[in-house]
């Protein structure tokens, strides 16, 4: 069993910048991918980026340039900057889309 909880949400204007956090704890040596996701109002979860144990990273595009996930040990980290008011959502942390935290929410807005 792995167990995730994610902060650092909250309420940025556009242009500003947050950094999420997971913590994960349990058996996160047999994780093999760590990822972000995150879900808008009305809309479904979507992909939004991740980190495989070798360090690869991959990006959806609308973030790539502005966001950068890293991992450090059981930690995993998401760094969103010129944050835009389209990426309000509750941003949820996976390890190998078999577990999940509860969210964090993320508002831009002005």
């Amino acid at each position: 069993q792995v167990q995730l909880v994610e902060s650092g949400g909250g309420v940025v204007q556009p242009g500003g910048s947050l950094r999420l956090s997971c913590a994960a704890s349990g058996r996160i040596s047999r994780i093999d991918i760590m990822g972000w996701y995150r879900q808008a109002p009305g809309k479904q979860r979507e992909w939004v980026a991740d980190i495989y144990n070798t360090g690869r990273t991959n990006y959806v595009e609308p973030v790539k340039g502005r966001f950068t996930i890293s991992r450090d040990n059981a930690m995993v980290y998401l760094q969103m900057n010129n944050l835009r008011p389209e990426d309000t959502a509750v941003y949820y942390c996976s390890a190998d889309l078999k577990y999940w935290g509860q969210g964090t929410q993320v508002t831009v807005s002005s």
